[in-house]
Formats: C-alpha cells, structure tokens, sequence
C-alpha cells in the first residue's frame, strides 16, 4: 500500500457538497475531511502542506492522502468562509488586518521549504504568446498567492486559515501581498468590485494590509510596480488557461474577467500614486 493511500474509517459519512470557488468543481465533505481532485499542481501542493504540518503551522489544513477514487483527501477546516453573496463584515478592517497576519504567518512558516526535487510548479497550461515579463524581484517564498475570500477561513472575526493551495509558486513576498491587497482592499475598478467594497477607501485598506502583514519599506515602494506586471500578465494566463482546460475558467472568460482585468490595469494606472502614497507615507 502506497504510504499516499487514505485508509478509510470503519464508520462511513456521506458526501455533502462543498461550494464557493470559481473553478475547482467536485469537492466534497466526508466526516472530517474534504476530498478534492488531484490537481496538475498535486506534487507541490501536497509537499507544501507536508511541509506546514512538521513546521506547526495551524493555519492550513493537513494532507491525509488520496482516497480509492483518486482524490486528495484533507482535514476539514472549521469556521467562516465569505460566500456568495459576500457577509456585511467583508468591509471589517479589524478582519482585513487579520488577512495580513495570517498572510504574514503563513510566509514565515513556509520561508524554510525547500520543494523536492524534481518538483516544480505545474498549473497545466502552455505559456501564452505575447506574455508580459514577470515583476523583477526574486522568489522568497513559495507562495499561496490565492487569497481570494473564499480561501480564507474565520473564527471568532479573524482570520484563522487557508486553504486551496493550487496554485502555489515560488514568489517575491510582496507579490503575496499585492495578491492579498488584490481581493481584500479590493485593487480594481470599483464597478468590479462587490457592492459591499465599492464605497471603501482602497489605499487605507492596503495600508492596513501592509502594515499588519510587516511589508518592508522596499516593498512598499515596489507594490505598484508588481500590481501592473502581475496584472498585464494575468490577462493572458486567463486567457490561454480558459482556452486549454475550460471549465469554470472558460466560464469566467465568457463572463468578462478579460475586461475586467483590463479595467484593473487602468485603475492601476489612474490611481497607483495615491495607493504608493498610503504604502509609504510614515
């Protein structure tokens, strides 16, 4: 028996649906655990997570094993996560500076992993022509880099937990925190954002993310920089993955994240002095 394999409990609970992301479909809850599809990304992710557990990082859940269907088997998380339509404490800045401590925690746990060997990341699509180039700054962690409200687990009004490591890669740690200032400040034409953020003061909140999460003074002066680049390229990543895998990313496709992620580049554009100015000003 391969020392990946699930080995069942004696007592059987039913599979209940688990909703809320956009494109992993087919993850269920069973008892205490969740079982998910094995993803391209499978070989990091589940060394990642090895990785957290000897380490005593509370904030993920544990990799158990792939079950006699082929899926991945995890601990149940328990606690908040923001569904669809979003909670009225998704404006909460006490729970958007929690965002940047568990972001903050979860990169110090993870600064010592070191991926195996012969693993890299794999997300299962081909580069897209025409991709712009990569921000400039070297990888220092392997990062989560899918902060979005769904990941993120509450208890008792903070963040507690992530979870949906899928797309985990070697990156910059301000690259982390552009990718949590993306989805919490939210970084973006407020006409995308949910009504319950349209209103909010974008460059406040990024301040409090930043300053919870520790962001030193160069990365501060660097978050503009990398929310273009990481923004010009995911455009075409979109684009490419939603053409190659479809799914619940040709779905988005359809539904216009390609202009929405143009609009971003020109808020970017429009508005990255004052949100430079919040990050760096004493």
């Amino acid at each position: 028996m391969s020392s990946f394999t699930y080995v069942e409990p004696p007592e059987s609970h039913p599979e209940i649906p688990l909703v809320g992301g956009d494109v992993t479909e087919g993850v269920v809850r069973v008892g205490d655990t969740v079982r998910r599809p094995v993803g391209p990304n499978a070989p990091l992710v589940h060394a990642l997570l090895r990785h957290l557990e000897e380490v005593g990082f509370a904030g993920a859940p544990r990799f158990l094993g792939i079950d006699a269907t082929g899926r991945e088997v995890l601990t149940f998380v328990p606690g908040e996560v923001a569904g669809r339509p979003r909670p009225g404490w998704i404006a909460d800045e006490e729970r958007l500076a929690s965002v940047g401590r568990l972001v903050r925690d979860y990169d110090e746990a993870v600064a010592g992993f070191v991926m195996p060997e012969g693993v890299r990341p794999t997300f299962g699509f081909s580069s897209p022509p025409g991709l712009p180039p990569a921000p400039p700054y070297p990888a220092e962690v392997v990062g989560h880099m899918d902060y979005t409200p769904d990941n993120i687990v509450f208890r008792d009004g903070a963040a507690a937990a992530l979870i949906d490591f899928d797309i985990a890669k070697p990156v910059a740690r301000v690259e982390e925190a552009f990718n949590a200032m993306l989805y919490w400040a939210p970084l973006g034409d407020p006409a995308d954002a949910d009504p319950l953020l349209r209103e909010v003061d974008v460059p406040r909140r990024c301040r409090i993310l930043a300053d919870a999460y520790g962001m030193s003074d160069a990365d501060r002066s660097r978050l503009v920089e990398v929310a273009v680049l990481r923004t010009r390229r995911s455009w075409f990543s979109m684009k490419q993955i939603a053409e190659e895998q479809g799914g619940g990313w040709a779905r988005m496709w359809e539904e216009g994240v390609g202009d929405q992620i143009k609009r971003r580049e020109a808020w970017l554009e429009r508005n990255g002095t004052a949100i430079d100015a919040a990050l760096t000003t004493p």
